[in-house]
């Protein structure tokens, strides 16, 4: 990929990531999408930064952003963007929030970035050329024994309609696993992931623009990403990013039928 795109895109992403860092300690505009689904002045304020800058850097795309999508459905060359993965954390002061953007191009994630801006960690990835954390390139953990692994996992804003299946999901990675981590942010869980400090994740319910990046830096990193039964769709239902190594022990285990277990 172009050498000038990529550089552009960072500094771009970097750029919106200073908005957040700007507006870190101002007064909350909180208004709510959904009961427990909120959106702040910021959100808006780094998606409108996004949406100006993004196509400027590449003629003839467009960009499927979080709180001005009209679809789900990228273009044949669309700029994918959360401004602010981890709005709930945002707005109660927890700094585990990212701008999440990637580019989709002809069917497929091209180049993606999760910027923590409070933490200072900028987590990159071209198709084909490796993933990298501020310049130097990550990989995957390379623990092979669930027992050993610390997952990550999310709750959908929708939990109450799947509550039982996330509670017996919960209980039967908990059980075999080092521990369960839920940071508040899909982007934040899958670059972690990608640079080793977790060896998997999985969610339920997550929207294009969770994902895309994150995708994209797990499978440059040396990981494995897929859905509960097979490949991992944009928008799919569920996502299951690991190392590799635990890969088909986590998705035997996140995997309900005929489960004897009780939910938690």
């Amino acid at each position: 990929m172009d050498k000038q795109l990529v550089n552009g895109f960072l500094a771009c992403v970097r750029q919106a990531g200073g908005v957040v860092r700007t507006q870190w300690n101002d007064a909350k505009e909180i208004t709510f999408k959904g009961r427990i689904d909120l959106v702040t002045q910021t959100d808006l304020a780094v998606e409108k930064l996004l949406l100006a800058g993004l196509p400027a850097l590449l003629p003839g795309s467009t960009v499927l952003a979080e709180e001005s999508h009209e679809s789900l459905d990228p273009g044949a060359l669309t700029w994918i963007v959360d401004p602010v993965d981890g709005t709930t954390n945002y707005a109660h002061g927890l700094p585990i929030v990212a701008v999440s953007v990637a580019l989709w191009k002809d069917g497929q994630v091209a180049l993606g970035a999760v910027y923590v801006p409070m933490l200072e960690e900028l987590f990159w990835a071209v198709r084909g050329q490796g993933a990298f954390l501020n310049g130097s390139r990550i990989g995957v953990s390379t623990e092979g024994n669930m027992q050993n692994s610390l997952i990550a996992t999310g709750f959908p804003y929708s939990f109450y309609t799947e509550v039982d299946q996330i509670c017996l999901r919960l209980r039967r990675v908990l059980l075999a696993s080092q521990g369960i981590r839920r940071l508040g942010s899909a982007a934040v869980d899958l670059a972690y992931t990608a640079c080793g400090r977790f060896e998997g994740y999985y969610e339920t319910g997550l929207k294009p623009w969770d994902t895309a990046a994150g995708w994209l830096l797990v499978e440059e990193a040396g990981g494995t990403v897929s859905g509960l039964d097979g490949d991992y769709g944009l928008g799919g239902h569920m996502i299951v990013a690991t190392n590799g190594s635990i890969h088909d022990e986590l998705l035997a285990l996140l995997r309900l039928e005929g489960a004897a277990d009780c939910a938690c």
